[in-house]
């Protein structure tokens, strides 16, 4: 895997760019205070490649506040320790998660359906191919808990909790500007126009129903996915129409 490949951030909203990745894309934020905040943070290796998008938006490396990593897999806080070191950014994740992200607990193995399971083993097969290097954990500075709200951002952020993918797993939601980011539990087509269950969950039924939870959300029209393309319009009939019980069997 190069070292820095340069990325070109997609506008999202005034104050959200989508830093899109091959696998896995990130999410920049612009703070009040003249910071960002990112949501999750790639795989291994891809700090560069985030902090260069970052200054082609304007901001500057010790401009990075935070991180706020959805949940624990390779592809979400992979570049999470880097960053740190490199900015100074505080991590902020979901409680149940923080100790596979601070790597003093294994990560739990996901209950792999037999499509899921072809997926992942092609998928780690590219990635070692491409030489993408070692995770490393990282501290948390903040645990998150359903419920809460995220300061310092342009409105306020509600956290929920929506495990099964990962035990911790956490959603963003952001009402005012009618925007979520809903980590893995939500996946779309390469138009947005499609929505499927993320694969590869450690407990499938509580996935299926956090994507309904998330579903039946009413003030949502945008949706940025990690895998796949954000959902820009018509966000609750695309999640009205998904039928994630039959996704990955």
């Amino acid at each position: 895997m190069d070292a820095f490949t340069p990325i070109t951030p997609a506008r999202i909203t005034t104050s959200v760019w989508q830093l899109p990745f091959p696998v896995g894309h990130v999410y920049a934020i612009a703070l009040p205070d003249d910071g960002y905040a990112l949501v999750d943070t790639g795989l291994p290796g891809s700090a560069p490649a985030i902090l260069d998008a970052l200054a082609r938006i304007g901001g500057r490396p010790e401009r990075l506040r935070q991180i706020v990593l959805t949940h624990s897999h390779l592809d979400h806080m992979g570049s999470a320790a880097d960053l740190v070191a490199a900015t100074g950014a505080r991590v902020l994740a979901g409680a149940l998660d923080a100790p596979y992200i601070r790597g003093t607990a294994p990560e739990p193995v996901p209950a792999f359906t037999a499509t899921e399971r072809t997926l992942y083993e092609g998928i780690m097969a590219d990635l070692a191919a491409a030489g993408v290097p070692p995770l490393r954990p990282t501290a948390v500075d903040v645990e998150l808990h359903d419920g809460d709200t995220l300061d310092g951002w342009p409105e306020p952020v509600r956290v929920l909790h929506v495990p099964g993918h990962t035990p911790g797993a956490i959603a963003l939601h952001l009402p005012g500007s009618r925007l979520l980011f809903p980590g893995d539990v939500i996946g779309t087509g390469p138009d947005g126009g499609h929505a499927v269950l993320g694969p590869g969950n450690v407990e499938r039924e509580a996935a299926i129903a956090a994507f309904r939870r998330l579903a039946a959300l009413d003030d949502v029209d945008t949706v940025c996915v990690a895998h796949g393309e954000p959902i820009r319009t018509g966000a609750r009939e695309v999640l009205a129409a998904a039928r994630p019980e039959e996704d990955w069997l």
